[in-house]
């Protein structure tokens, strides 16, 4: 018998048995049963409150596979557990080593102390007098398993009634008094230990921005009464007694220096002021002092701040040069007031730097492969704190997958990228003085250009070359914003196959779009991201994009005299169009576990003037992992468009002009780093100008909801910390095109496996 066999032999015989170990009077503990939760009439529990009444109730079984209400058929770990080894060597001892797990019982449970633990949280949420019981359920069929039932009942709870400010020292009264307009309590609100917590730290950040440096939130104290109102409570924000002296004062910056660490430890050091500040550095001086000038915040005879603190720590290790950057400050009273003397510490990393990342591809248009990166970087170019890259990237691909007749299967596509660019990053806006802002803010100025090969077996090899400059910069914490006022693109076809050639013949306007071209262009983005808070538990983003192509080269020809379609730079015509791109996501927050994703992406791009289609590259598809993900990419559209030869070269004419997309996600944790989904897809392209070689792509609004896509599916999600593999499976309902089946679901019936589309990729879809 081999030792495979003679271990599977070993789960057989222990199967059936998880609790013959057990003692007298232990009872294995297999689950909660049932949470019962009894709330006042016309009061609704919300998700954060429910979460931390749930949590103390909520203990894992062995082997959870929803915990804590389903374990997993097969616990291995107690199957183990209930062996007998009494040797202390070989494979079933190792084993036993490796797999046992102490069975959890009832009495570890300790569900008497569980609910009282539940009456005490959830007095942090002002219901006083909360009542919580339990129930031990026994198995029916195995008096020695038991599962546990909770019940909650939850009084009224306690409001805050009036809300007032107690006796504070002169100065600290005048600031807390202003800042109350942006507290977080209110007369009327339920009582919550959190959202005091949450005044403590905001009251402390006043303080402590308006120069005391000494202030802390453990400072702070509410005096809360509850004795002149039923299930109300009056509150004093009140100052602790023994507070020390010096955190009652405001303190000024004396001094500011900063340590720099050259290569040479040995060099002897030398001293410069630059701009109020006291440089100390070591030869040979690899960063220039307006550098170091611009990244720290304070001055000298300022009030202390703790956000340029703050800042000024961020902004220094943002530079990208130093390998730990430390800022002290110490406490100097002198009889002209009292002061903080600034000590910023910081030691050089190596200046080049290179990374090699090697993985596996997984793109939305289904094609997997090995690829390559190398990064080399200077990461101080011309002693600025500037970032030289160049980047060399590498990859093979094939396309799996597919789908029969009305949902389009897709041939084998093999093809392989070549990519090399290079990039310069500034790590602030690069424009004149006059349009450089004081204001207090997260600037990058990027420049790059590079050029990148595509090579489709069987079809063509396209070359591009590009050039850009980027600003990112945020007009606040929500609030962000992208300007790229130059990009230039140049697309070359260097070989086409036959096939290929016969297929933009039959399509002059997909031809149109593979042409030598130029695509001069400029964008500007907004992104607002309201991330989620404890009040505000979900989260809000929302990001367009405006861009327009050929349009200041167009104007400028027409000076000279230069008009109508056709116009040509460097000898290639060049696109003129107008693009709008958004997407809208909202995370709601179901409970601790689980929340609802949506996500909507719409857009519009109108060609005109010099070209009455948009490059390809800037056309809308729709399907694959990140869009439809019951639907193989460019499978979908233009609006009820269906090619009848579905060749390999079908998918390049499932382009459009216009896109809207839904995505529906109910998204919940299974166990340790897993997680998963359930989804609901809808979406669709369409045309602005009819094409007669693609008849139904143009957009109408009769029976327009039948002209969406409509999938559906599941998905697993692993996330191990520094990424997330997704696979989804998903499930087609409804295409926009006529199948030769009746009713809204027109999928043809071809069988269980035709019907799934596989999804394999790396992150979340949105």
């Amino acid at each position: 018998m081999s030792k495979y066999t003679y271990i599977v032999f070993l789960f057989l015989l222990t199967a059936c048995s998880t609790t013959r170990k057990l003692g007298e009077g232990e009872v294995l503990y297999t689950g909660v049963k049932k949470i019962r939760v009894e709330t006042p009439e016309k009061f609704k529990l919300e998700g954060k409150q429910g979460a931390a009444l749930k949590r103390s109730l909520s203990v894992p079984p062995n082997n959870p596979l929803f915990a804590p209400y389903v374990r997993s058929p097969f616990p291995v770990g107690l199957w183990v557990y209930n062996w007998n080894v009494p040797e202390k060597k070989g494979l079933k001892s190792w084993l036993y080593k490796k797999l046992s797990k102490k069975p959890v019982l009832i009495s570890t449970v300790q569900p008497d102390l569980r609910v009282r633990m539940v009456e005490n949280t959830m007095k942090d949420y002002g219901f006083f007098g909360t009542q919580a019981s339990y129930e031990v359920i026994p198995n029916k069929r195995n008096p020695k398993k038991a599962k546990i039932s909770y019940r909650v009942v939850l009084p009224p709870p306690l409001c805050y009634d009036t809300i007032a400010l107690a006796a504070w020292p002169v100065g600290l009264d005048t600031l807390l008094l202003q800042s109350m307009r942006a507290t977080a309590m209110s007369p009327g609100d339920q009582y919550d230990v959190n959202i005091m917590e949450q005044e403590r730290e905001r009251i402390a950040a006043v303080f402590r921005n308006r120069g005391y440096y000494y202030f802390q939130p453990v400072h702070i104290e509410f005096l809360v009464d509850t004795n002149r109102l039923k299930g109300k409570a009056d509150v004093r924000i009140a100052l602790k007694q023994g507070v020390p002296e010096a955190a009652l004062h405001p303190y000024r910056i004396k001094e500011i220096e900063v340590l720099l660490a050259g290569e040479s430890r040995r060099s002897r050091p030398d001293t410069l002021t630059y701009d109020s500040l006291k440089i100390v550095y070591t030869l040979p001086q690899r960063l220039k002092p307006q550098v170091i000038a611009r990244a720290v915040r304070e001055r000298p005879g300022q009030l202390y701040t703790a956000w340029r603190q703050s800042r000024t720590q961020s902004d220094v290790v943002r530079l990208g040069v130093f390998r730990y950057v430390y800022l002290g400050i110490d406490r100097t009273d002198t009889l002209s007031g009292r002061w903080l003397n600034y000590r910023i510490s910081a030691d050089y990393a190596l200046p080049i730097d290179s990374e090699v990342e090697f993985g596996i591809t997984s793109k939305s248009n289904n094609l997997l492969g090995p690829a390559l990166a190398l990064t080399l970087s200077n990461k101080n170019m011309f002693r600025r704190a500037q970032t030289f890259s160049l980047k060399l990237t590498g990859a093979y691909e094939w396309q799996v997958g597919g789908q029969r007749t009305a949902v389009g299967r897709s041939g084998l596509i093999n093809s392989y990228e070549l990519g090399l660019s290079l990039g310069l990053s500034v790590p602030r806006l690069v424009v004149p003085k006059f349009m450089q802002a004081n204001r207090d803010r997260q600037e990058k100025t990027q420049f790059q250009i590079g050029a990148d090969l595509l090579n489709r077996h069987s079809y063509f090899r396209m070359i591009s070359l590009w050039g850009s400059a980027t600003y990112d910069f945020n007009s606040s914490r929500r609030h962000y914003h992208t300007i790229v006022p130059f990009k230039l693109n140049y697309t070359h076809l260097l070989r086409t196959s036959s096939e290929f050639d016969s297929t933009l013949l039959n399509n002059r306007i997909i031809e149109r779009s593979f042409r030598d071209q130029f695509i001069p262009s400029a964008s500007y983005t907004y992104t607002y991201d309201r991330r989620t808070t404890y009040r505000r538990p979900h989260r809000f983003f929302w990001q367009a994009t405006l861009t327009e192509a050929g349009n200041l080269v167009s104007g400028a020809m027409s000076l000279f005299g230069y008009r109508g379609e056709g116009r040509k730079l460097l000898g290639n015509r060049y696109s003129q169009f107008l693009k709008l791109n958004t997407e809208m996501i909202h995370y709601r927050q179901l409970d601790e576990n689980s929340y609802l994703a949506l996500h909507f992406a719409g857009g519009i791009g109108y060609a005109y003037g010099n070209a009455r289609v948009m490059p390809y590259s800037e056309q809308f598809y729709s399907g694959g992992s990140n869009s439809l993900r019951a639907f193989q990419i460019r499978s979908i559209g233009p609006g009820s468009y269906y090619p009848e030869n579905r060749a390999a070269f079908s998918y390049l004419d499932r382009t459009g002009d216009i896109k809207i997309e839904g995505n529906l996600e109910y998204r919940f944790h299974v166990t340790g780093g897993m997680n998963a989904a359930f989804f609901l897809d809808a979406g669709n392209i369409w045309l602005l100008r009819p094409d007669s070689a693609r008849p139904g792509g143009e957009l109408t609004f009769k029976k327009l909801w039948d002209k969406f896509a409509l999938g559906t599916g599941f998905g697993l999600r692993y996330d191990i910390t520094y990424l997330v593999v997704r696979a989804d499976l998903g499930i087609a309902l409804h295409v926009p095109y006529p199948t030769g089946q009746s009713g809204y679901f027109n999928i043809p019936r071809y069988g269980f496996r035709d019907g799934l589309v596989l999804n394999l990729a790396i992150g979340y879809p949105f």
